[in-house]
């Protein structure tokens, strides 16, 4: 259940600081909506890194379907890698 608290609970910040672990990130509201998220600074981390990974698959894809696909052969020839 996510863990949900008025941004006004910030002046206890310890208390909300406390209920943050990796995976389970604090929701705050503003005037009864969503507003802001805290989050541990390692899921913080993972959740940067996943979104750069994204970006980069992407790119990659989208070089692919303009330029053609490399297969096996072509790769390791530019790696200098043969799969003897």
């Amino acid at each position: 259940m996510p863990n949900i608290k008025p941004v006004s609970d910030l002046r206890n910040y310890t208390e909300v600081l406390r209920d943050i672990t990796a995976g389970e990130p604090v929701f705050l509201t503003k005037n009864g909506r969503g507003k802001y998220v805290i989050i541990d600074m390692e899921e913080y981390e993972k959740t940067k890194a996943a979104i750069k990974l994204i970006g980069e698959l992407y790119k990659g894809e989208k070089s692919a379907q303009e330029k053609g696909w490399s297969d096996v052969a072509d790769v390791e020839k530019i790696l200098g890698v043969t799969n003897e």
